[in-house]
C-alpha cells in the first residue's frame, strides 16, 4: 500500500503532501474537526494551484524582465493621453476584442507600456504571448509545410492576449506581410492585440512594400482599435546625456 503522502501526490495534492507533517501538527496543536481541516486542506491546494498557475502563464508570455509603471515618467513625453492609457493598463480594452496601438518614437516607453498590459492581463489570469514583429514573422516563415505553418498560426490566435513588439524598424517581403495579415485576420473580433510602432499607420506600407494585404491589414487593426500616440523626446537619449555629464565634470 503507497503512503498516505504517496497517495496524496497521485490525486495531484502536492503541497499537502510535501506539507503533511506540518499539517498534521497544526491540526492536532488547534484541536480541528474533521470538516476544519478539510477546509484548510482545499484552501492551500487552491492557492498553491492558483501560485502555479500565474507561473505558468508568465513562463509562457515570454514577457521576460521589463520596468514596472511605477517608473514611468508621466511628465517626461509632451503628448500622451494618461487616462487612456491607464484605462490599457485595466484592461478595458480586452471585453470586447478591442486592440490598442502605441505609436511613439524610439525611447518614449511604449515596449515598457505594452510590456505592463501584458503584464496585467496574466496577473488577470489571462494567457499571454509577448513577441515582436521580427520573431513573429521568423517563426512564422520558417515553417516548412502548411500543417507546420497551421499550427504556429492557431499558437498566434489562441492567446487571450498577443503582443507584438517594434512594428515598423525592419521591412518585409509580401509573403511575410501575408503572414501578418493571417494572424491579425484570424484574430479580428475574437480576440485583442497590442501593437508598438514608432511609424503612423499612413507610413505602413513601407514596412510591407508591394504587398496588397497592407491596406487590409491596417483596416482590420484600426477597425476596434485605441490608438495611443505618444510624442516627445527619447527618455533613454535624456538618461545617457545624464550619465554622461558626471563623467566629463570629473574630467
Amino acid at each position: 500500500m503507497p503512503t498516505l503522502a504517496d497517495a496524496l501526490q497521485s490525486l495531484g495534492l502536492r503541497h499537502t503532501a510535501t506539507h503533511l507533517d506540518d499539517i498534521v501538527a497544526l491540526a492536532t496543536k488547534r484541536r480541528w474537526s474533521p470538516t476544519q481541516l478539510l477546509e484548510h486542506l482545499a484552501e492551500l491546494e487552491l492557492q498553491e494551484r492558483t501560485r502555479r498557475s500565474l507561473e505558468r502563464r508568465l513562463a509562457r508570455s515570454r514577457l521576460g524582465r521589463f520596468t514596472p509603471m511605477s517608473a514611468f515618467d508621466w511628465a517626461w513625453p509632451t503628448r500622451i493621453d494618461r487616462p487612456a492609457v491607464e484605462a490599457t493598463l485595466r484592461l478595458d480594452f480586452l471585453p470586447e476584442a478591442r486592440n490598442v496601438v502605441l505609436v511613439a518614437p524610439q525611447g518614449l516607453g511604449k515596449t515598457m507600456l505594452a510590456q505592463n498590459i501584458a503584464h496585467a492581463a496574466v496577473l488577470a489570469g489571462h494567457h499571454v504571448l509577448f513577441t515582436t514583429a521580427a520573431q513573429l514573422l521568423l517563426d512564422l516563415g520558417s515553417q516548412e509545410s502548411a500543417r507546420g505553418l497551421a499550427r504556429r498560426l492557431n499558437h498566434y490566435s489562441q492567446r487571450a492576449l498577443l503582443v507584438i513588439d517594434e512594428i515598423g524598424y525592419l521591412s518585409y517581403d509580401a509573403r511575410a506581410a501575408d503572414l501578418f495579415f493571417q494572424v491579425v485576420s484570424r484574430r479580428y473580433e475574437r480576440k485583442s492585440l497590442v501593437l508598438t510602432t514608432n511609424l503612423p499607420f499612413s507610413e505602413w506600407p513601407t514596412i510591407f512594400p508591394n504587398a496588397a494585404t497592407a491596406t487590409a491589414l491596417i483596416d482590420r487593426v484600426v477597425h476596434h482599435a485605441e490608438i495611443l500616440t505618444i510624442e516627445g523626446e527619447s527618455y533613454r537619449r535624456r538618461v545617457a546625456e545624464a550619465t554622461r555629464r558626471p563623467s566629463r565634470a570629473s574630467a
